[in-house]
């Protein structure tokens, strides 16, 4: 169990002395470290300083009449007005009672001013930032393309954020700003509406879909051949996993995706082909790309302290069951969307409630938001239910860039840059001046990082490209950074009465491209493919474009009109969980989504659990529903433990191990030893028959291994080796395990003399020639891991033993000092689940077994009666350390459990715990 359960309710005496032991605990620790450098004292009075007032009245200049603000046992908030002005001022008011220091944050982090907070660590982070420009394309949209009713929205957001910060000092609006001293260094700047909508740019970043794929593919060329990346970038497996959209057809006479399948399927899939970057043959890549491409990925890891491992393996789980295969005969939805574990969690509960819904006061509206952001991203209106999962589709594109003197190539002429000159303050440091440079393609990401301006010595480019000079730049092509309507999605969602009105809002909703699941009260289901996807010239998005070369430009974006979708599939439901949309290719759908799906393991998973459960005319249930969320199924382990089990292992302690797998069901619960044993056979798999063969810059940070020279490196004496270490964050290497490398080792598995099975000789290991050579070294190596990490007693091996979620706040809790990050991050926890199992506890297997992405919240809607619908968070609605609602609702979220989901006010008010009126 983790460290920091919290005591029932039914115990306020024992917890109110479980509480005022550990501020004790505080006091003393900061009591000792207090005079050298990192804060001071601080008292019980300094912790609960920034507590939020849930009970009682307070004034808030700007409110046309009172709001109620009724919080439940967990301390989530159900806002009630009479005006839609009131209802999103007081939101961005209570969100600031709860989450300001997450806010602040955020905000500083998308406009790229960290190193204001957080001083000269953060420069080369706001450089890359600055370069993106969020912020300035969030004022663009802001200013000329969001509607009017949106912009009041937004504004009334803000002059609720701003009434809260309204005559408080940092110490008095959260422990951070004390801790660091901020109120004497640091002034708090208002809250402004573009802060707001310059978040939905972080969420698009962090899913971003196959950049980072992009980028792998041209470092492998350093060291492998087309066909054996064409090996570990497999087709999709569309006959053993079926793709989201399985009825209906484009019609190619009206240009539309028609669902009911009355078009005539025809088109192409694309280009696809070779990738045209001007490789000679799709060969090696040149030196100085690969030197780009590292660089580039050095700087991509700098992001992730905020966000995420880089969007790797980062997927969702969502499906909607119609009610004829329901015990309500209503629908059901389910939606956990997966994400790197932050805390306090990247989502934020509540609801948005008009006293009387008119044209005054349009919401009535309950599910998850982000903090500094208005209105609900995800839930329940009184009409229909949605979710969302990551569609993944090619958004994002880079382009070599041929500098010519103050400009650069393009279609035979020398353009100019686009340049602009940006000032980065630091805390406690001098400011830095950074100059940002745009081609017609997009920022210069190159010009971040000293190794990206230089090009190597022998780029093996084909005649056709432009003799390399002094070098080649990268720019970055993102739909992202061309101003958009999202913000406005959010509101036409969260009001949106039935299918058509669903349909019209995601038109809007063009970053980050989701799927969007449906159900409504009236018994339909349905999924939308919305987002702005581009169409290429030549090329596929696959491997960067020369950017000189006109053929590769995009040439538009996939009509809104032409994007998949379902309404009342024949079968009766609808999964998405990261798998291909539709099957493209020739004679069927003729736009390409992308190349890069997830491979479907989760969604083919889901998808038999629910036939499971209606076949011979079986219902599901909410709690059905639940179960499902919480399925640790390893399919990779269906697949490889019977070829395990047949190996003829002769130490006795390793066949010890091996023995665990017998009768195993496959399933990764936390207490289970053969799960453990398992995933560290499948890991040393990897590791052998692929890790140990990619370049330097895929591999994880600082693990060194003899090779030979690769590329282009100096012609190495016969049998000479070289030392190489790897560069990669552990969160973001290669490979990872997931879903793409159980789809790659299906492919080879009864090719027992493939390659890819053959590994060097090593001072303790024979050579290896075949798949049971290899499999049997990766069972004795896991045996001694585990050893190692767990004990010699294979009775006291656990899967969750390895596998542990510890949260940390996501800025001090992963930089401040010690003492500071036992103060604000909790943990850990031992968890289920694994990576691409339906409970999607994701582990990358080249960095270790710890948890790198989770289920960020899970949520079951009934259409029957919203009332009995279910949700719980990852951590909890606080984002205040010690307060009671920092993360109660992280053991249950660990457990699978749900909490009930308050919606009508009947049911609110039963569930109201403290309530707190605000008065004009």
């Amino acid at each position: 169990m983790p460290s920091n359960t919290t005591a029932s309710s039914g115990h306020k005496s024992g917890k109110k002395k479980g509480r005022r032991a550990r501020l004790v605990v505080i006091v003393l620790v900061l009591a000792i470290v207090g005079g050298i450098g990192f804060g001071a004292y601080w008292s019980i009075s300094t912790v609960r300083a920034s507590f939020p007032q849930t009970k009682g009245t307070i004034k808030l200049d700007g409110l046309s009449g009172p709001v109620d603000v009724k919080r439940d046992g967990n301390g989530i908030p159900q806002i009630y007005a009479e005006s839609d002005a009131d209802l999103f001022m007081a939101q961005g008011y209570v969100q600031a009672q709860d989450r300001f220091w997450e806010m602040d944050v955020r905000r500083h982090m998308t406009s790229g001013r960290l190193s204001e907070m957080f001083g000269k660590g953060q420069v080369k982070t706001d450089e890359f930032l600055r370069t993106l420009g969020w912020h300035r394309v969030a004022k663009k949209e802001y200013d000329s393309k969001l509607s009017p009713q949106t912009k009041k929205y937004l504004q009334a957001y803000a002059k609720g954020v701003n009434a809260y910060l309204d005559g408080k000092d940092g110490k008095d609006i959260s422990v951070e700003y004390a801790a660091l001293g901020f109120e004497n260094d640091y002034k708090i700047q208002k809250w402004t509406p573009v802060d707001s909508v310059a978040w939905l740019k972080a969420m698009a970043w962090d899913l971003r879909g196959n950049m980072q794929d992009e980028i792998d593919r041209s470092l492998m060329t350093s060291r492998l051949g087309p066909s054996q990346i064409k090996d570990l970038y497999p087709e999709y497996p569309y006959k053993r996993n079926k793709p989201v959209v399985q009825e209906g057809a484009y019609n190619s006479a009206t240009k539309e995706y028609d669902d009911k399948g009355t078009g005539t399927q025809t088109g192409t899939a694309g280009t696809g082909g070779a990738v045209g970057t001007g490789l000679a043959g799709g060969a090696q890549a040149p030196d100085g790309l690969q030197s780009q491409l590292s660089g580039l990925s050095d700087a991509l890891d700098e992001v992730p302290a905020i966000l995420g491992p880089n969007g790797n393996g980062i997927g969702s789980n969502s499906w909607v069951v119609s009610g004829k295969h329901t015990i309500t005969g209503e629908p059901l939805l389910a939606n956990d969307p997966h994400l790197a574990p932050q805390l306090p969690s990247v989502w934020y509960q509540m609801g948005l409630h008009c006293r009387s819904v008119s044209e005054k006061c349009q919401y009535d509206v309950s599910g998850y938001t982000f903090s500094g952001m208005p209105g609900v991203v995800i839930g329940h209106n009184k009409d229909i239910a949605w979710g969302m999962t990551n569609l993944g589709a090619d958004v994002t594109d880079l382009y070599l860039e041929k500098f010519t003197g103050d400009g650069y190539l393009y279609d035979d002429k020398v353009l100019p840059f686009t340049s602009r000159e940006e000032t980065i303050k630091v805390a406690g440091g001098k400011e830095k001046k950074i100059t940002v440079r745009e081609t017609n393609n997009g920022p210069l990401i190159s010009d971040r990082d000293d190794e990206l301006v230089k090009v190597g010595k022998k780029a093996g480019v084909d005649t056709a490209a432009p003799d390399r000079g002094d070098g080649y730049g990268v720019a970055l092509r993102w739909t992202a950074l061309t101003p958009g309507k999202s913000m406005d999605a959010v509101f036409e969602l969260n009001k949106a009465k039935d299918f058509t009105e669903f349909r019209k809002a995601a038109a809007s909703f063009e970053v980050p491209s989701q799927n969007l699941i449906y159900a409504d009260t009236k018994g339909n289901i349905g999924y939308q493919a919305p987002g702005k996807i581009p169409t290429r010239g030549k090329g596929d998005g696959s491997l960067p474009a020369p950017g000189w070369d006109p053929a590769y430009r995009w040439d538009g974006y996939i009509p809104q009109r032409a994007l998949p979708y379902e309404y009342n599939p024949k079968r009766g439901y609808i999964v998405t969980a990261n798998q291909a949309v539709i099957e493209d290719g020739e004679g069927k759908y003729p736009y390409k989504l992308t190349a890069d799906w997830g491979y479907g393991a989760r969604s083919q998973r889901i998808d038999d659990l629910i036939q499971s459960k209606i076949k011979n005319g079986g219902k599901i249930s909410t709690e059905d529903m639940r179960l499902m969320q919480m399925d640790n199924s390893s399919e990779i382990a269906k697949l490889l433990v019977p070829k395990l089990l047949k190996i003829d292992i002769k130490d006795k302690y390793v066949r010890e191990a091996q023995k665990l797998l017998e009768g195993w069901d496959y399933t990764q619960d936390a207490d289970s030893a053969a799960a453990a044993y398992f995933n560290s056979v499948w890991r040393n798999i990897l590791k052998l028959a692929f890790g140990n063969k990619l370049p330097k810059e895929l591999r994880v940070k600082g693990q060194c291994l003899n090779v030979e020279p690769a590329g282009n490196t100096r012609p190495a004496d016969e049998g000479e080796k070289v030392r190489e270490c790897g560069e990669r964050d552990a969160d973001s290497a290669q490979p990872d395990g997931g879903d793409r490398y159980f789809e790659v080792v299906r492919k080879i598995l009864d090719d027992e003399k493939n390659d890819w099975w053959k590994a060097p000789a090593t001072r303790t290991d024979d050579e290896t020639k075949t798949r049971d050579q290899l499999f049997k070294r990766a069972m004795e190596d896991a045996r001694w891991d585990l050893t190692a990490k767990l004990g010699k007693d294979i009775d006291t091996w656990s899967w969750g033993r390895l596998h542990r979620l510890t949260l940390k706040n996501q800025t001090l809790g992963t930089e401040g000092p010690g003492w500071l990050q036992f103060v604000l991050n909790r943990g850990p926890w031992n968890l289920g689940g694994g990576e691409a199992a339906v409970n999607a506890t994701g582990w990358n297997a080249a960095g270790g077994y710890g948890v790198v992405w989770v289920p960020s919240m899970r949520m079951v809607v009934n259409l029957k009666d919203m009332d009995k619908s279910k949700w719980i968070n990852l951590t909890g609605a606080s984002g205040h350390a010690y307060n009671d609602h920092y993360t109660d609702q992280t053991d249950k979220w660990a457990k699978g459990e749900l909490l009930p989901w308050a919606y009508s006010e009947k049911a609110v008010e039963g569930s109201t715990s403290d309530k707190l009126v605000l008065r004009p």
